[in-house]
């Protein structure tokens, strides 16, 4: 079954007779991008920002990318901060972050081709982003959900295979879905990564818990899910199409649901559990780093705060100075309590 294209597709509202017009550079940055082996997923993302960017600036009679000043910019930054998304919910400061940052690619880009004489993007202001701590599944919570495939059909196989993988392997719920056929090494126990963030491949290892299960769904699940064509995608939906990350978050939240699990963040909670729970059982970060395709350290340190209960347990257990010594009734030998009581006195 052929992909669908991944380059832009025009929009109904495009005015493509206008070189200037936003419509059209947007369309000529984003084939630039693919010629230069931007991943599909960075396409896509990127024409969903810079879209909503030019329905605003429509709104306001500002269709050439001349007419936008850092003034317009500031205003749609006010704009993001103040009005509510389509579920109702205040954007984060993140996904602000987010926004203004592919306009601030959008305009440098422009400026450096030179379709503007200068960048109205350069001095533009990004929100501050505080560091926050990601939310985990418990190894029970993982299990948990984990038991709740109907195994007696093919999706409910193709759930539990999906969910396993990404529970050993830690990859986004885009990688799962670009996984083929022949990616999953089972003799190795490795997957190949063809895509990764970045357009990055990787190879990772999965563990035989997680190919036994993408064992049966080959021989169980999958024949039955089968179109016509069969372009070699591991995952399929019930038309035999390629999973689709909707999908995927989709049937995640469907069996978060049935194990009354409230976290929020489906596929990528099980990305989270992976890692943290191969820091607690003594994985080294730069490992984690490697598996998780992180390009900086920096992204992976963090599930180490995530796990600081688990790492306090082991530095008292194993550092020779992380407890007081206590005085025995049977021992007059002063403790080290007493001492530091006697030290903080003298001092």
């Amino acid at each position: 079954m052929p992909r669908k294209p991944t380059g832009p597709i025009p929009h109904p509202a495009d005015d493509l007779r206008d070189p200037q017009s936003l419509a059209v550079l947007l369309h000529r940055f984003l084939d630039a991008h693919a010629l230069a082996n931007a991943s599909p997923q960075t396409l896509r993302a990127r024409e969903g920002h810079l879209r909503l960017f030019i329905v605003w600036a429509a709104a306001r009679d500002l269709t050439r990318a001349g007419d936008i000043t850092r003034q317009h910019l500031e205003a749609y930054h006010r704009h993001l901060h103040h009005t509510l998304t389509v579920d109702g919910h205040p954007r984060s400061p993140h996904t602000q972050h987010t926004y203004l940052s592919t306009l601030r690619v959008f305009f440098h880009w422009l400026a450096k081709h030179q379709v503007l004489p200068s960048n109205p993007a350069s001095e533009l202001t990004l929100p501050k982003l505080g560091s926050t701590l990601p939310v985990v599944l418990t190894a029970e919570e993982a299990e948990r959900i984990l038991s709740l495939m109907d195994l007696t059909t093919p999706l409910g196989l193709r759930d539990r295979a999906m969910l396993e993988t990404l529970y050993s392997t830690g990859i986004r719920r885009a990688e799962l879905c670009g996984v083929l056929l022949h990616d999953v090494d089972a003799r190795r126990g490795t997957l190949f990564i063809r895509h990764g963030k970045g357009n990055k491949a990787r190879m990772v290892p999965i563990g035989e818990r997680a190919l036994a299960w993408i064992g049966k769904y080959l021989d169980e699940g999958r024949p039955h899910l089968l179109s016509d064509t069969d372009d070699g995608t591991l995952f399929l939906m019930h038309d035999g199409r390629p999973l689709t990350p909707g999908s995927a978050t989709q049937r995640t939240n469907y069996y978060f649901r049935r194990a009354k699990i409230t976290k929020h963040g489906a596929c990528h909670l099980f990305r989270h559990a992976m890692a943290t729970l191969m820091l607690e059982h003594g994985a080294d970060t730069r490992i984690i780093q490697a598996i998780l395709g992180h390009e900086r350290l920096t992204s992976t340190q963090i599930y180490t705060h995530v796990a600081i209960d688990h790492l306090k347990a082991v530095h008292t257990a194993t550092h020779p100075a992380a407890r007081l010594r206590r005085s025995s009734t049977t021992n007059s030998t002063e403790s080290d309590a007493d001492a530091l009581s006697r030290d903080d006195l003298e001092s």
